[in-house]
């Protein structure tokens, strides 16, 4: 079976041929615990749980390697521990935030049908290794100490920029990069930096200090996975400056000429059309979206659309992904006689080792399910191997439960569309006292694209439901 996926690194798809089938690596980035998860975080853990399962299946569980970390040191942590914790010691303060927001997040990805990856390593855990990193990178010409800070020196590689497709001649000083004058290039980037005395802080070479965000994940991949190893995933908002630092600092630390053979990103998530923001009123929680919906919905309304691809999350969306489910329990069997246990169908396996297209491999599903149904009980010895491998494929794709799915969830609140609900009420309502028909229909035909039914009550009020 080939597998073959999409590389941002060369832009193109690829066969992937590991560097050694018998110990098959993927490293993944993972959250920053300064708060809760949102929707959009949820898109890698679910995308590469189904990589790492897919890859399992491939070459065997004990031959795949995951990693998977959690950065508990961050400015944003210092922040937020200082605002919900005033009264603690700024360290008492930090544990309490890290440890309650990795706890749940851990119990997100539970939720939403993940295996939990080989490893899950914590950015404080390797300060050590990050120091050695930094001083190899000083000793070689690649990093240097200016303005309390030590800083990579971007101009001392080469190809930079080559993930990213940016020229290091373009970029200027501005938005996203820093203008500070002790910098020799506008895109130097943070290695280590001084802590104040209120601030986290180890003891280094350079004083008593922190690093930067990128030597985290350089120091942490290396430690389980080598100087090079096969994938290395994340967002696509990770390309630069995390993955195009990260990749330079271990190259350089190495002298490698790859840090990854592998690099996958998935695409950006939307609610209901709209870039998800706090200021819109439609940011919202992996814990918000599990409140009101089974994780099983959650995850399968994800693998509707393809990583690559950017997904506008939807209530329509969800609700047809529930409907979707409770059609595939009818042949789901929790019950396989081992002989089949893993036997899979062919052309599923292809379809998803295809640049993981879930998609495709969800019509699979829905060709495997007709053909169960057509067949009845013409033959029973087909029927139950095309159930077979029905329920093997339901299980790859991470729908362990699908059998028990509906029991949980699907409160009788939405209240992660509220907001937006609300606000088009209330511009309806608007639109109807100033006589604007066409605005008000408008809008009705809107909440009804969203699965929302309208009522308009003789007190001139509007109520409204979600249809299920």
């Amino acid at each position: 079976m080939t597998l073959r996926l999409c590389n941002t690194l060369t832009r193109r798809k690829e066969e992937f041929t590991p560097l050694d089938p018998k110990n098959v690596r993927m490293y993944v980035c993972g959250p920053t615990v300064y708060d809760f998860a949102h929707i959009g975080n949820a898109r890698p853990v679910i995308v590469f749980d189904v990589l790492y399962r897919l890859l399992r299946h491939l070459y065997g569980p004990e031959h795949v390697k995951y990693v998977r970390n959690i950065t508990d040191v961050d400015d944003k942590i210092n922040a937020r521990a200082l605002r919900d914790y005033p009264d603690l010691p700024l360290n008492e303060a930090i544990r309490k935030v890290t440890e309650k927001t990795a706890n749940q997040f851990q119990a997100d990805a539970k939720a939403l049908g993940c295996l939990e990856p080989n490893f899950e390593p914590r950015a404080t855990e390797f300060i050590a290794e990050m120091i050695a990193m930094i001083s190899t990178l000083i000793t070689k010409g690649h990093a240097y100490q200016a303005g309390g800070e030590v800083l990579f020196n971007v101009a001392s590689m080469a190809d930079y920029g080559k993930l990213s497709n940016r020229k290091l001649e373009d970029q200027q000083a501005g938005a996203r990069v820093a203008v500070e004058a002790h910098k020799k290039n506008p895109g130097d980037f943070v290695l280590w930096k001084l802590s104040s005395a209120e601030e986290p802080g180890w003891d280094s070479p350079w004083g008593r200090g922190r690093p930067g965000w990128h030597i985290e994940c350089s120091a942490m991949s290396k430690q389980y996975l080598g100087e090079v190893f096969d994938i290395h995933g994340g967002g696509l908002d990770l390309i630069f400056p995390h993955h195009e630092n990260e990749l330079a600092q271990s190259r350089c630390v190495h002298g490698t000429d790859v840090m990854a053979n592998v690099w996958m990103h998935n695409g950006f998530l939307q609610v209901e059309g709209q870039k998800m923001s706090k200021s819109l009123g439609n940011f919202v929680t992996i814990d918000d979206v599990l409140r009101d919906w089974p994780g099983e919905v959650v995850r399968f309304n994800m693998l509707r659309t393809h990583y690559g691809q950017p997904i506008d999350w939807t209530l329509q969306g969800l609700q047809e992904s529930r409907k979707t489910l409770l059609s595939f329990q009818r042949w789901y069997n929790t019950d396989i006689d081992p002989t089949y246990g893993h036997e899979q169908s062919q052309h599923f396996i292809e379809t998803l080792s295809d640049d993981l297209n879930t998609p495709a491999a969800i019509a699979v599903l829905h060709k495997l399910s007709g053909a169960i149904s057509e067949l009845g009980q013409k033959d029973d010895f087909e029927q139950h191997r095309l159930i077979t491998h029905f329920s093997n494929a339901v299980r790859l794709l991470g729908f362990d439960n699908l059998d028990k799915f509906h029991h949980r969830g699907m409160g009788n609140q939405i209240s992660v569309y509220n907001t937006k609900i609300d606000g088009l009420l209330t511009a309806r309502l608007a639109a109807r006292a100033a006589k604007d028909w066409k605005e008000s229909d408008r809008i009705r035909d809107e909440l009804a694209a969203m699965g929302v039914s309208i009522k308009d009550n003789k007190d001139g009020t509007t109520s409204w439901e979600v249809k299920r």
